[in-house]
């Protein structure tokens, strides 16, 4: 149907997360449409990330320096790490601008139906470096989802014995802004009732 260089452009943009047949077409002809000066830079631009963004030693974050540029600032509060499933999580909580501490990310949550244990994970670097940096607190900022949940458990369990006494905190889950009670699940309500504040 495709003439072959079209087909393989098509089959790579299927690959992609969230991209099935009919949006790697698309993706594709408008690629095509393009000149070819904004389809070289967007192939340089892919190449150039591929071959100089790298994961920080320290914290797992993608970046171009060693330690990111996170780990390396001076105004990040080292007393509190932030551990998260994926970088998508970090940068969603950087957008806020209310976090100032450092981060820690896993690499996903503890899943035994998919084979992922904690030796998958960067759970043995987490507990590592709450050894050697001795933080004050410990934010789990991991999906209220099972596999979130067991990730949490078993992570605050180990961190417990690597330093006693250290404080281990959970973002507080529930209704969004702007719901309506009737329609929130009962997970979320029960939630919602635990993080309730003062007011």
């Amino acid at each position: 149907m495709y003439t072959r260089p079209l087909a393989r452009l098509i089959e790579e943009l299927q690959r992609l997360p969230g991209i099935g047949a009919k949006s790697a077409q698309r993706l594709a002809l408008y690629l095509l449409s393009r000149p070819a000066e904004e389809v070289e830079g967007l192939a340089e631009a892919l190449l150039g990330a591929k071959r100089q963004v790298r994961l920080c030693s320290r914290c797992f974050n993608w970046s171009e320096v060693d330690p990111c540029e996170i780990c390396a600032s001076p105004r990040r509060d080292g007393r509190t790490i932030c551990v998260v499933a994926d970088v998508r999580d970090l940068l969603a909580l950087e957008r806020t601008q209310e976090y100032r501490g450092l981060y820690h990310v896993l690499g996903g949550v503890i899943s035994p139906m998919n084979g992922i244990g904690l030796e998958q994970l960067r759970g043995r670097e987490l507990l590592a470096r709450v050894g050697k940096e001795q933080p004050e607190e410990v934010i789990f900022a991991i999906g209220p989802t099972v596999e979130g949940e067991v990730t949490v458990q078993v992570l605050a369990r180990y961190l417990r014995e690597v330093l006693p006494g250290i404080r281990l905190t959970q973002l507080a889950f529930g209704l969004p802004v702007g719901a309506e009670l009737e329609f929130a699940d009962e997970v979320t309500l029960a939630r919602a009732l635990e993080g309730r504040r003062g007011v």
